[in-house]
């Protein structure tokens, strides 16, 4: 019998926080039934792989996926979606920035019919919890985000208003056939995600979500990353006039 859940967690030089992460999810799902908790390990140099390996005991539902190389997040996810097995599949950060307790009105969309339930940080309805002295670093994170949004969706017609939230979930079956198209592993494949979803016939909805900023160090360099993500903005839009996404991709 197949788990009704997998949570892919990607994870980078993790070890500050993914104990703690994976007690708290491992605790959740196994409280609900049936599900697994996926860490993939991106070429991690810390000990963030002995870590997860040393509470595998403790919680049945942990599997541990490994790259053989830092990839980036793209192919981290990629690898973990392609080894799950649930019926549903979520993708979210291991600082846990969206309460995992937040799957349940994402599940809810999908059980009410949608394919791909993606969170949107600008929903009228989304929450936020930070101490004021992080809100001109979120504020200038949300700046750029609004414009790398806006530049996405004239591109590309997504018609979101969020593509990099980093709270996803999927049917499992429509979460393997997109991810199997993936060719991006940098910070674009959120938006090549939405895209393929979208050329395939997917019903993508967003809904609100919590986010909780406690002020850790974020990896995402604005200037040098946002120029990587328009640069993989226009691999996309190629990719899509040839027709690329119609077959699943090649992977090494």
């Amino acid at each position: 019998m197949n788990p009704g859940l997998s949570v892919i967690i990607p994870a980078y030089n993790e070890e500050r926080v993914i104990g703690g992460t994976i007690s708290r999810v491992a605790s959740y799902l196994e409280a609900r039934g049936d599900n697994e908790l996926i860490i993939v390990d991106d070429g991690s140099r810390d000990s963030t792989v002995e870590i997860v390996k040393g509470l595998m005991a403790e919680h049945p539902c942990l599997r541990l996926v490994m790259c053989e190389r830092n990839g980036g997040k793209g192919q981290a996810v990629r690898q973990g979606v392609m080894h799950s097995q649930g019926e549903y599949v979520l993708y979210t950060d291991a600082d846990l920035v969206y309460p995992i307790e937040g799957e349940e009105s994402f599940t809810a969309a999908l059980e009410a019919g949608a394919d791909v339930a993606i969170g949107c940080r600008s929903h009228p309805e989304t929450l936020f919890a930070l101490n004021p002295r992080h809100f001109p670093y979120i504020y200038q994170r949300y700046l750029v985000g609004r414009l790398y949004i806006l530049i996405a969706n004239s591109l590309l017609k997504l018609g979101v208003k969020d593509t990099q939230c980093g709270f996803k979930l999927f049917r499992g079956d429509a979460a393997r056939d997109i991810f199997s198209r993936v060719r991006s592993y940098g910070f674009a494949f959120d938006v090549e995600v939405i895209y393929i979803a979208r050329y395939l016939g997917y019903r993508v909805v967003e809904l609100p979500v919590y986010f909780l900023y406690l002020g850790e160090q974020s990896s995402v360099e604005l200037v040098r990353d946002s120029i990587r993500m328009l640069r993989g903005l226009w691999a996309i839009r190629r990719n899509g006039r040839r027709g690329v996404y119609g077959e699943p991709a090649v992977h090494r």
